[in-house]
């Protein structure tokens, strides 16, 4: 065990203040009253306590990242992605998509991918959730953030933004950004579109939350009636689970898409490319990969990193079945463990709806687990792990902790955690400065 999991299995340490998440949250006036409102409306979304990493198991995240956007870019598994999709993924602006989310569990012999997603919620929120963390004694700093990367993560966020823009209009001024989303108001992580809207008010651009049925297509443009009347949306940051934007409520937003005429991100080619599950079965294919021309060592990579996964069909369904306990189970269009189930908890009703629809089955590797306190007792609650990533850089790292048969933000005790990379050979720190 090295120290990292001590930490996380011994130590139900606590290091979150509330007036230093407020001051975190509620960075410009438009975010007054946020962290009380936070605390009614989503009780269960952060915890007091951070999550440790071991800086080897950080590494291989980071080479996992880089690796699998090395195959994403083979010009033939763009072709066995896109072939399967909606036609408008075939469409390629020049964005890569913003907040790429690469989700792991730990195992005893490294981290394992569990599923990627390209529509990656709670960046924004994880952010201040760290810094608020990162702050609460004397001593801590060094340790959490030893090069202040957290402090300049607004900054990050907005030039990934801006480069989104630059790929499709190059030098061209960006004016405004739009936070698209079906009723963003009743979304649960509502609050960070609130959050984006204010870091792009204090950069001088023109930011709208706005619901996807208000836009309007007109004029080979595509309007807003909260922007200035003459002026079109120049770019959508794109909160839409509708990955192809085919609900009919969304054809403003397509045709504009369609046409180039707004810069979109993220998109329907990103989701194709990335995030639909079918492609967890490539990438634990290493005779496909071999074929497609992916190199040894990138395909040694995958092999440790990504649990073997199949398609569902009846053809295997028996096999399936019988080896159910050792799977879990997800729809290739899924999102946020939506209709996703453990193996061993299948009923013959579930598996009936699972033949019938479109899933694939991935081995199942449990998640790792942190030692929390809730009222003076301490429990142990799973873990996974997110990278939040562009273009293949890692720029955050966050952690989920809760207890239930998938993810959830129901956990007392649980929600998000930051992540604690320890420095290489570290000890505890004397005295260890946390709250126990």
């Amino acid at each position: 065990m090295n120290l990292a999991d001590a930490i996380n299995l011994g130590c139900a340490c606590q290091t979150l203040q509330p007036s230093r998440l407020r001051e975190q949250l509620e960075t410009s006036p438009a975010l007054g009253g946020l962290t009380a409102r936070l605390a009614e409306s989503h009780p269960h979304l952060f915890s007091a306590s951070a999550v440790f990493l071991d800086p080897r198991v950080q590494q291989q995240i980071v080479q996992a990242v880089q690796t699998l956007e090395r195959v994403i870019a083979l010009p033939a598994w763009r072709e066995q992605a896109l072939a399967r999709a909606n036609p408008i993924a075939a469409l390629d602006w020049g964005p890569a998509g913003v907040f790429m989310g690469y989700d792991f569990h730990l195992a005893a012999d490294g981290p394992k991918l569990i599923e990627i997603n390209s529509n990656a919620g709670g960046a924004f929120l994880n952010a201040a959730l760290a810094r608020a963390h990162r702050a609460c004694c004397t001593g801590f700093e060094p340790l959490f953030d030893p090069t202040d990367a957290l402090m300049r993560l607004d900054e990050v966020f907005v030039a990934m933004f801006r480069a989104e823009w630059q790929a499709q209009r190059g030098d061209a001024p960006l004016r405004n950004v739009l936070i698209v989303d079906d009723v963003p108001g009743e979304q649960y992580l509502a609050p960070e579109f609130e959050m984006a809207r204010a870091l792009f008010a204090a950069q001088g651009l023109i930011a709208v939350v706005a619901d996807a049925r208000e836009l309007q297509w007109r004029d080979g443009a595509l309007w807003h009636p909260a922007l200035p009347g003459d002026m079109p949306v120049d770019l959508v940051y794109n909160r839409l689970t509708d990955f192809y934007l085919q609900d009919s409520g969304h054809d403003p937003l397509q045709q504009a898409y369609r046409a180039g005429a707004a810069v979109v991100t993220p998109h329907p080619r990103t989701h194709a490319l990335y995030a639909d599950k079918r492609n967890l079965i490539a990438l634990s294919d290493a005779a496909l990969l071999e074929a497609w021309g992916m190199g040894k060592t990138d395909r040694a990579v995958l092999r440790q990193v990504v649990p073997a996964t199949q398609r569902v069909t009846a053809d295997n369904a028996d096999a399936l079945w019988a080896q159910r306990r050792t799977l879990f189970f997800k729809p290739a269009a899924s999102f946020g463990a939506r209709a996703a189930y453990r193996g061993d908890k299948l009923t013959r009703r579930v598996w009936g709806d699972i033949l019938a629809g479109d899933y694939v089955a991935q081995t199942t590797v449990p998640p790792s687990e942190r030692l929390v306190s809730v009222d003076g007792q301490t429990m142990l609650l799973k873990l996974d792990l997110r990278a939040y990533t562009y273009r293949g850089q890692v720029q955050l790292l966050a952690a989920r902790t809760w207890s239930g048969q998938t993810t959830n933000f129901r956990t007392e005790g649980g929600g998000f955690s930051p992540v604690v990379v320890l420095p290489a050979a570290a000890t505890l720190p004397d005295p260890f400065p946390f709250q126990a």
